[in-house]
C-alpha cells in the first residue's frame, strides 16, 4: 500500500496578486496625497518678489525756471507713487545759474535744463553722462493785460518809447530771443535783461514793462498778461535735457525720477502744460 503526503489546501492563484495590487494602490494613494499636501503650502506661500524693493530716500532737483509748474506737479505725483521718497523743494532758476552752482559743488541729484548748451557744461565737467531730451518749447511775445503800450508785432520791440525786457543772453530764453530777433531783422530797444524767464514775465505782468519774450508755457500759466504770436517762433526751438548727476546722494531714486519724467505719465503732464514732445 502506498502512502502520500497530506495535500495543502488549494489557494486560488489570482488572490495574492490582487491583494498585492490593492496594497500597492493604497500605498501610492497615501504617498500621492502626502506629496500633494507637502507641495500645496509652497505653492501658495511663496512671496512675490517681482515688484522689487520700494524706493526710499531724498531727492534734490535743480530745474529751469520755465519748468516750475510742470515739475511741481511731477514731484507731487512721484511722491504719491513712492511714499518713502521725499522730494525736496525744487530749485528753479536760469539754466546757466543752475549749471554754475552744480559745477561749483551744489549737492544735486537731478538737473533739468532748458537748453543743451548749459547741460553740456555739467557733462563736460564729468558730473553727468548721457542726458536725455524730454521736452521742447518756443517763444511768445507778452504784454500787460489790455496791452497799454499798443504792441502788435515783434518789430515794435525796436521802439524806444516802449519799455522792453528780455532774458539775458547767457540763459536759454535769452539766447532764443536773440536768435528770434536776429532772424526777423529786429534790433530791440532793451531796458532790462533778466536772469530767468520768470523775472521777465513778472515785470511784464506787473506793468513794469510794455513787452517781453517768454516761453509759451510760462505765458499760459498767467491771466494777467496778453500774448502775441510771433512769426518764425516755430523755427527757434529750445530742447530740454534731463540727467541724474553721477555723484548724487541717491542714484536709484534719481534714476527713477528721470525715468518718470521721460515716461508716459511725465510726458502727459508736460504736454498738458504746453510743452512739445522731445
Amino acid at each position: 500500500m502506498s502512502s502520500s503526503k497530506p495535500r495543502k489546501p488549494d489557494v486560488p492563484r489570482s488572490r495574492l496578486p490582487r491583494t498585492a495590487v490593492v496594497l500597492a494602490s493604497v500605498a501610492l494613494l497615501v504617498t500621492g496625497c502626502a506629496t500633494g499636501a507637502d507641495r500645496a503650502p509652497a505653492a501658495t506661500s511663496a512671496p512675490a518678489t517681482s515688484a522689487g524693493p520700494e524706493l526710499a530716500g531724498d531727492l534734490t532737483v535743480y530745474a529751469a525756471a520755465s519748468l516750475k509748474a510742470a515739475f511741481d506737479e511731477l514731484a507731487t505725483e512721484f511722491e504719491a507713487q513712492h511714499p518713502s521718497v521725499a522730494v525736496h523743494p525744487i530749485t528753479y532758476d536760469g539754466s546757466s545759474t543752475l549749471a554754475t552752482q552744480i559745477i561749483e559743488g551744489a549737492p544735486v541729484d537731478v538737473f533739468a535744463s532748458a537748453d543743451e548748451k548749459n547741460m553740456q557744461k555739467v557733462v563736460g565737467e564729468g558730473l553727468a553722462t548721457d542726458p536725455q531730451l524730454f521736452a521742447t518749447n518756443t517763444l511768445v511775445l507778452v504784454v500787460p493785460a489790455g496791452d497799454p503800450g499798443g504792441v502788435e508785432t515783434l518789430a515794435d520791440l525796436a521802439k524806444t518809447d516802449l519799455t522792453v525786457v528780455l532774458c539775458a543772453a547767457e540763459v536759454p530764453c535769452g539766447a532764443a530771443s536773440a536768435t528770434l530777433l536776429s532772424n526777423a531783422g529786429v534790433t530791440a530797444s532793451v531796458d532790462s535783461y533778466e536772469q530767468n524767464v520768470t523775472a521777465v514775465l513778472t515785470k511784464v505782468a506787473a506793468g513794469e514793462a510794455d513787452a517781453g519774450l517768454v516761453y509759451v508755457t510760462d505765458a499760459a500759466t498767467r491771466d494777467d498778461v496778453d500774448t502775441i504770436e510771433v512769426d518764425g517762433a516755430e523755427d527757434v526751438v529750445n530742447r530740454y535735457p534731463i540727467v541724474a548727476l553721477s555723484d548724487g546722494a541717491g542714484a536709484e531714486v534719481a534714476d527713477a525720477f528721470v525715468a518718470f519724467v521721460l515716461g508716459d505719465e511725465g510726458q502727459k503732464v508736460l504736454a498738458a502744460m504746453g510743452f512739445g514732445a522731445p
